[in-house]
């Protein structure tokens, strides 16, 4: 046998470039896999401040009916303040959302509804781009608050709170204030409530005859509507005509 080794073989020359294209693809996984991280925080930190958004400061809803115009359009979105009434007082002419005292919007009916359908609506929900329960509440404006005297009519037409006649600039152009005759005193803790569109609104006038009274407890309000946010070109913000209510006295005891 022979003692020559063979020769080792030659290093194959390492492609120009290569490093740097190993490297670039390593620093672009990394930069993906962390964005997509950063994409799940933020939105999961996004939903999470929505949520207690929506659970204790404002809410959307969207209006259903005509019972508020010209005031409030079918399809409107309005933007609910929640700190009222818990933290704020309602006033009269305050616009506000409130649950069903029971009895106002007739026995509930079961819409069928595709469970991916109602999984996207709660998510979207969430951030107020959907209000799927609107129907489930009511929109109207406090014409009396806790002991005020309501009466309609006087011999002008006009509604009376504590005997005081109030012009009402906010009501549907053509209806009267009240075709229905009342007189009543708000108890402690309620409010008395109507629609803009009087003659289209099944408010606190129309059911006496339930547990209500027609009175809506503070407990039901959600809170007060205090801007139009959509569509775009109705968007203002919703006044409570505070001259309207400025020389009314306090109720008496």
């Amino acid at each position: 046998m022979s003692d020559k080794q063979e020769p080792a073989a030659p290093l194959r020359p390492r492609k120009k470039g290569s490093n740097k294209r190993s490297r670039f693809r390593r620093v672009r996984k990394n930069f993906f896999v962390a964005f997509l991280i950063d994409l799940v925080v933020v939105l999961g930190a996004a939903l999470v401040l929505s949520l207690l958004i929506k659970t204790f400061l404002i809410r959307s809803f969207f209006i259903p009916s005509g019972s508020m115009l010209e005031t409030l359009q079918i399809d409107d979105r309005i933007i609910v303040n929640q700190l009222t009434p818990a933290l704020y007082p309602i006033e009269r002419g305050d616009v506000v959302v409130f649950k069903d005292p029971g009895g106002w919007l007739g026995p509930d009916v079961e819409e069928p509804s595709d469970p991916v359908v109602v999984v996207v609506d709660w998510f979207l929900s969430a951030f107020g781009i959907t209000a799927p329960d609107s129907k489930q509440h009511l929109v109207k404006r406090v014409i009396g608050v806790a002991g005020d005297k309501v009466v309609c009519c006087d011999a002008n037409g006009l509604i009376t709170v504590n005997g005081v006649p109030i012009t009402e600039p906010y009501i549907a152009p053509g209806q009267t204030p009240s075709s229905v005759e009342f007189d009543i005193t708000v108890p402690a803790n309620s409010l008395w409530v109507l629609g803009d569109n009087r003659g289209n609104s099944e408010d606190s006038r129309f059911h006496a005859d339930l547990p209500s009274k027609g009175f809506v407890s503070n407990d039901w309000v959600v809170g007060r509507a205090f801007i139009i946010s959509w569509p775009v070109d109705n968007w203002k913000w919703l006044d409570n005509y505070p001259d309207v209510y400025k020389d009314i006295p306090d109720p008496t005891n």
